[in-house]
């Protein structure tokens, strides 16, 4: 009976830290979603600060459109952004995210102009360990998509240099910065 006991003991102890792991990863994968929220809205209104471009944030990422769509018909413009946001030292960026804003511009001929925009923005704090983080410069960058190259995953890193990830192995490749018809926090890259 004891020997039961023990047992039980044994379970509810290990079933309590589950819950904990998957709590904490639910935390974690919701603080994720707020922070790219936040970065696209934020993209958004400063869009709408400035005259002429008009800009909407499309929805979730499971129904394949670009994070914002911004748009100056004065100019003859058109930019489909994919916004990153994080306390890391590098932000990816799937091939497939690439792809779907690149369908989008293509798709939108009327316009003269027509860019995919890769937006990185690196919060002022930096994950060193779980739940742990150092000061630092917020940075943001604003790339174009080069549409000559080959579309892989591609990930930016804190300093401004883009690579190409591709067969596990990183190749640096050079984006233009666009610069951005309103204030931004951005650095040019090294």
């Amino acid at each position: 009976m004891i020997l039961k006991q023990k047992i039980s003991t044994l379970t509810i102890t290990r079933q309590i830290k589950n819950q904990k792991e998957t709590s904490n990863n639910q935390k974690a994968a919701r603080t994720r979603r707020q922070r790219g929220y936040q970065w696209e809205d934020t993209i958004v209104k400063r869009f709408k600060t400035t005259q002429d471009w008009k800009a909407f944030r499309l929805g979730s990422p499971s129904i394949a459109l670009p994070d914002v769509l911004a748009v100056n018909t004065k100019n003859s413009t058109i930019f489909t952004i994919e916004a990153k946001s994080g306390t890391s030292t590098s932000l990816p960026v799937p091939a497939d995210q690439i792809e779907r804003c690149l369908d989008w511009i293509k798709t939108f001929d009327i316009y003269k102009k027509r860019n995919v925009l890769l937006a990185f923005k690196f919060l002022s704090k930096k994950r060193v360990d779980i739940g742990k983080y150092e000061s630092r410069e917020l940075r943001e960058y604003f790339k174009i998509w080069d549409e000559s190259l080959e579309i892989t995953d591609c990930v930016c890193n804190y300093d401004g240099k883009f690579f190409a990830k591709s067969e596990g192995k990183r190749k640096e490749i050079f984006l233009k910065e666009c610069k951005m018809p309103f204030k931004t926090k951005q650095r040019t890259s090294a």
